[in-house]
C-alpha cells in the first residue's frame, strides 16, 4: 500500500516538508510506502473551465497537476499539506486542486474514491484551521474518508528548525499518520473479505434558479 504525500510550499524542502515527512516516516514504520510529490515553484494556472479534461482525460494546460494525475490512481491514500498566506492555503496548491480534482471528476477516473485522505498545514502563528477547513472540502465533495489525528493536523514555525522544536505538533503528524495506517489496513482488510463498495447512484444536479 502507498500514500502520496503532496507538498503544496513552493519550498521543496521547507515547514511543510518537515511535517510530511514526519507522516511518511511513520507511515514506513507502519509498513506503507510514502512517495513525496511536490507541487513545485514554477507559476501554475488556476482551472479555466474549459472542461476540455472530459474529452483529453487530462487537463488541457501540461503542467505539475498532469504530472500528478498520471500516479494518483496508483495510490491508496492522500496528504497533502500547505503552508499558510494570508490565513489560508497557498495559491498554488489552490489552483492545483482545483484542477486535479476538476479533471478527475469530468474524466471519470476515480482516483480518489473512498481513499483515505488528510490535509496538513503549516504557518509561524495563524491561519491553521482556515486553511484546514479550505483543503477538506475537496475531500468531502470527492466521497474520501477524512483522517484526523487528536488535534488538528498542524505544526508552527517559521523555519524547518522551529517546526522540529513543536513537539506536540510532531507528536499529531504521528497519530494522524498510524491512523491513516490502521485504515488503509482495515480497507484492505475489508476488501479482501469480499464487502463491496456502496452502490452508486447516478448524479442529479440541480439549479437552484427557478423561472
Amino acid at each position: 500500500m502507498k500514500v502520496l504525500l503532496v507538498n503544496g510550499s513552493p519550498h521543496e524542502k521547507g515547514c511543510t516538508y518537515t511535517a510530511l515527512m514526519e507522516v511518511a516516516d511513520t507511515l514506513e514504520r507502519e509498513g506503507i510506502e510514502a512517495d513525496f510529490f511536490w507541487v513545485g515553484n514554477k507559476p501554475l494556472s488556476g482551472c479555466i473551465a474549459c472542461k476540455s479534461c472530459a474529452e483529453k482525460k487530462k487537463c488541457v494546460f501540461d503542467d505539475r497537476v498532469n504530472d500528478f494525475l498520471a500516479i494518483a490512481a496508483s495510490a491508496d491514500g492522500f496528504v497533502f499539506g500547505s503552508p499558510v498566506h494570508y490565513a489560508a492555503a497557498t495559491g498554488k496548491i489552490t489552483a492545483f486542486m482545483d484542477r486535479a480534482f476538476y479533471a478527475d471528476l469530468l474524466a471519470g477516473s476515480q482516483s480518489f474514491y473512498l481513499k483515505p485522505v488528510a490535509a496538513v498545514v503549516s504557518a509561524r502563528r495563524a491561519g491553521t484551521t482556515a486553511t484546514l477547513d479550505q483543503l477538506n472540502r475537496y475531500f468531502a465533495i470527492s466521497e474520501m474518508p477524512v483522517i484526523s489525528s487528536r488535534y488538528w493536523n498542524m505544526v508552527h514555525g517559521a523555519t524547518p528548525e522551529d517546526v522540529k522544536k513543536d513537539l506536540e505538533g510532531l507528536q499529531t503528524m504521528r497519530v494522524l499518520a498510524r491512523n491513516m495506517a490502521w485504515f488503509l489496513k482495515c480497507r484492505e482488510a475489508g476488501m479482501k473479505a469480499g464487502v463491496p463498495f456502496p452502490v452508486r447512484e447516478e448524479n442529479i444536479y440541480t439549479n437552484f434558479i427557478r423561472e
